[in-house]
Parts: C-alpha cells; sequence; structure tokens
C-alpha cells in the first residue's frame, strides 16, 4: 500500500526493523531532550504527516522493550490516526515506572501499524443469535 508522507523531522523515514515486523518505530522530534516524570503524560512530535488511503487506519502502539524495561508505554493504546487526519503525528506517552525517563532526539518511542479495516452499517433488530458463550462477559470463559 502506498502513504503519501511529509517529513519536517531530521530523522530517516519510518522502516520496519525486521521483514516480518507489522509496526514501524516512530521517533522522537526533538530539539532538546524531555525529561518524563514518573505519571507525568507528554505529547512527543516525530515531525511526520501522512496522508492514509480511503479505509486504512494507523495504529499507535507502545513499544514492548520501552515498556518493559522503563515503564513508558502509550496512554491511549492504540491511538488511532484515521484516514482524514492531516495534523503532525504525535505520541501520548506516559510514564508508569518509579524513575524518570529521558527521551532523547531519535528515540524510538512507539510504533506504528497501518491496516484496513471496514465501516459498519448497523442493521436494527430486535434479537441476536444465541451463541454457546451468551453474554457471558470479563472471566466468564474461565481461566485454564
Amino acid at each position: 500500500m502506498k502513504v503519501k508522507i511529509i517529513n519536517k523531522s531530521h530523522h530517516n523515514l519510518p522502516i520496519y526493523q525486521t521483514p516480518l515486523s507489522a509496526g514501524m518505530d516512530l521517533r522522537a522530534n526533538l530539539d532538546e531532550s524531555i525529561v518524563l516524570k514518573p505519571l507525568q503524560r507528554i505529547l512527543i512530535p516525530t515531525g511526520l504527516f501522512i496522508e492514509l488511503p480511503e479505509g486504512t487506519e494507523a495504529q499507535i502502539r507502545p513499544r514492548s522493550g520501552l515498556a518493559f524495561k522503563h515503564g513508558i508505554t502509550v496512554l491511549n493504546s492504540p491511538g488511532t490516526i484515521d484516514a482524514d487526519y492531516r495534523g503532525e503525528l504525535k505520541v501520548l506517552l506516559i510514564n508508569l515506572s518509579e524513575m524518570e525517563f529521558k527521551v532523547e532526539d531519535g528515540e524510538r518511542v512507539a510504533q506504528m501499524v497501518v491496516s484496513k479495516h471496514e465501516i459498519v452499517e448497523w442493521q436494527p433488530v430486535d434479537e441476536l443469535n444465541n451463541t454457546e458463550r451468551g453474554a457471558g462477559g470479563y472471566g466468564s470463559t474461565g481461566i485454564k
């Protein structure tokens, strides 16, 4: 799929790190580093602007290494970039650790997955088909 992109950052375009990667890493585009205090959240600019094809979206997701090693994650995970959005891609990071974390220019702060999606057309009905699960919600299928 071809996606139009404007790169106003001083970094290369996002790439897939391995041939089978689903996401591309997004880099912080900063004039100076930012210290993220415990429980603080901040929008990190990327300097990237995209034009997604109709029927697609981009999801902004945490990087597992940052989450595991430092407690840094994407707060509204996954963040959705709609096909009609034309503003700068920014990453909403939160520090869930007890330590300060310094975000440096060029640091890979999140990953972006681009995928197709469907548009729902609601079909009002009076009842739904039964299933074995039925209305069983959280934990209803057991733990083992």
